[in-house]
């Protein structure tokens, strides 16, 4: 057993059976999601905000009654834990649902921009061989669409856009519907794997789940949800010896998005201090390569336009990924801020590097621990970078209490300590 969490927040955490912390999460989620319905001016946001408003409400009122049946079958972990699941299904799916219903009957404000770029990858792919346009395919679009031919993202994100690509406009052909099945499928399972150790791992759930960055990004983008889950799919098999496995889960995701590979880096650590390195790192690091080699054989400078230059500021057009964060503000208000952003970014990732090698994670609580940290320092430093990008480094950090119980039944069996 591992100890519980200390100091205020754990008090928080555990006061009422952990039942006030619940109704602090949902009845803050619902003001957020009625203010979003009100004032966003993005109108996905707030077709979202107008129907998530109602399922976080209902859940306020079912935690209500919880605290008021503290003895009751409606007070347990395991009721608890059913109904961060259910609040998802209504806060995101059923969202993500109307909007892709909505969209395919004509609405066009009914989705955010990547996930139009999303499916025009998968477009590409089936057409060209490779999700990627040249820099001057770009530059032959009218301007106000050079944006939208950028795809920042790597090769693997193209499969969510297939379905589109092959059936045409439906809403069960909306990359987010794909997006939501692998969210469901990966999660589940992730869960399903901590069970014997953690049965009902309520903050673990709520954070990949139903916290208003997590559902409201599902519900009108989604690219980053999959990749988030199955990240936490591969800190699940790593806290339960299957890092063959974990490496499969960390390997799709680093094929999808980049963000997935400081995670892989962190368990390629792990997986070398259990001695585990031979099963996790040839599926790890190979499917990301094996996702490349397509796109490098058709057009190499394609890739290198959309995966690096444009993120780094070297495109046609400049990302609108601008959420006020230090590192963006350094990048615009300092003489050389970018220089300095982009300086104090690798100054960061050294450290953590550093840290990561003198003292490695030993259980996969400690490796989520690293994920967080270092992906909040990345966000935060990052010249472009967005707010809900935040869902990462959350949801890594409340998941590592559901994922030390699972591993502590097992370190004397495969970790070893080192000189």
């Amino acid at each position: 057993m591992t100890k519980p969490v200390g100091g205020l927040l754990g008090r928080i955490d555990r006061a009422a059976g952990g039942l006030a912390a619940d109704l602090g999460l949902y009845l803050i989620s619902a003001v957020f999601a009625l203010v979003t319905a009100l004032t966003s001016t993005l109108l996905p946001h707030r077709a979202w905000g107008s129907i998530a408003a109602w399922g976080y409400l209902a859940a306020t009122l079912l935690v209500l009654t919880q605290l008021l049946l503290r003895r009751g079958p409606l007070a347990t972990d395991r009721f608890r834990a059913g109904l961060a699941w259910l609040t998802w299904a209504a806060v995101a799916l059923l969202p993500l649902v109307v909007e892709a219903v909505q969209r395919a009957g004509g609405r066009t404000d009914r989705a955010q921009e990547e996930v139009l770029v999303v499916e025009a990858m998968g477009k590409s792919l089936l057409e060209h061989g490779t999700p990627y346009l040249s820099r001057a395919d770009i530059a032959a679009l009218p301007i106000d669409e050079q944006l939208m031919g950028y795809r920042p993202y790597q090769p693997g994100m193209a499969i969510f856009g297939l379905p589109r690509a092959l059936a045409g406009d439906h809403w069960w052909t909306d990359a987010r519907i794909w997006f939501a099945i692998t969210a469901v499928a990966t999660l589940s399972i992730a869960v399903a794997i901590l069970r014997p150790s953690h049965p009902f791992p309520v903050r673990a759930i709520q954070a990949a789940t139903v916290l208003p960055v997590t559902a409201l990004t599902l519900a009108t983008g989604g690219d980053d949800i999959p990749v988030l889950t199955l990240c936490l799919l591969a800190l699940a098999l790593a806290a339960t010896d299957r890092f063959g496995w974990a490496g499969v889960a960390a390997g799709v995701a680093a094929a999808a998005k980049l963000f997935a590979f400081p995670v892989v880096a962190v368990l390629a650590v792990l997986a070398l201090v259990a001695g585990r390195g031979r099963r996790m790192l040839p599926f790890a690091v190979g499917l990301p390569v094996l996702a490349l080699v397509p796109p490098l054989l058709v057009n190499a400078d394609s890739l290198v336009e959309n995966v690096l230059r444009f993120p780094l500021g070297h495109g046609l057009v400049t990302s609108p990924a601008q959420s006020p964060f230090p590192g963006y503000l350094i990048a615009q208000n300092l003489p050389g801020g970018r220089i300095l952003a982009a300086a104090l970014l690798v100054g960061a990732a050294l450290a953590i590097g550093w840290q990561l090698l003198r003292r490695p994670p030993r259980d996969a609580g400690t490796a989520a621990l690293f994920c967080g940290w270092g992906l909040l320092a990345a966000i935060l430093l990052m010249p472009t970078t967005r707010f809900g990008y935040l869902l990462y480094p959350v949801a890594f950090l409340l998941w590592i209490p559901a994922l030390r119980p699972a591993v502590a039944q097992q370190t004397h069996r495969f970790f070893r300590p080192t000189a």
